[in-house]
């Protein structure tokens, strides 16, 4: 599949004009992973996030024993990684593929350089990813309060 058929039918850049979703496919990197592929670790620096093209990925988080627990299975069009390019802090999980993967990669950098351009564009990204987030959270709660 095409970059650009990709980051338009994310809902990571939903509002964003033509011409905004032609430059985030040019700074956007193809990716490839196998089954059983690290594509980060709990506990790296994150500066990127990624977009599912095809297959799947698993989300996990290390328990005190080290073990990885899953936590989410994400599939096309999902996206992950954003949290890092926010809080500039240190993945809160690891993302390995669960079946042969190919995503799209953009990094903390390829979305300042987006922000230079098309400051419009990128406060839709913020706003989107922020969405994200609050849905995320929405959901986390309602598992912990047993209204899932």
């Amino acid at each position: 599949m095409e970059k650009l058929a990709v980051i338009a039918a994310s809902p990571l850049f939903e509002m964003l004009a033509p011409q905004e979703l032609s430059r985030l496919a040019e700074l956007a990197r193809t990716l490839h992973y196998t089954a059983g592929e690290v594509i980060f670790e709990e506990g790296d620096l994150g500066d990127s996030l990624f977009l599912l093209i095809r297959g799947q990925v698993e989300v996990a988080r290390r328990g005190p024993d080290g073990s990885l627990h899953p936590l989410a299975r994400l599939s096309p069009p999902e996206f992950f990684g954003e949290m890092g390019l926010i809080d500039k802090d240190h993945r809160s999980a690891t993302v390995r593929a669960h079946t042969d993967a190919h995503l799209l990669q953009l990094t903390a950098q390829d979305l300042r350089v987006f922000r230079q351009s098309h400051p419009d564009g990128f406060t839709f990204v913020v706003i989107n990813i922020a969405r994200s987030l609050a849905a995320r959270l929405r959901d986390a709660n309602a598992r912990l309060s047993g209204n899932h």
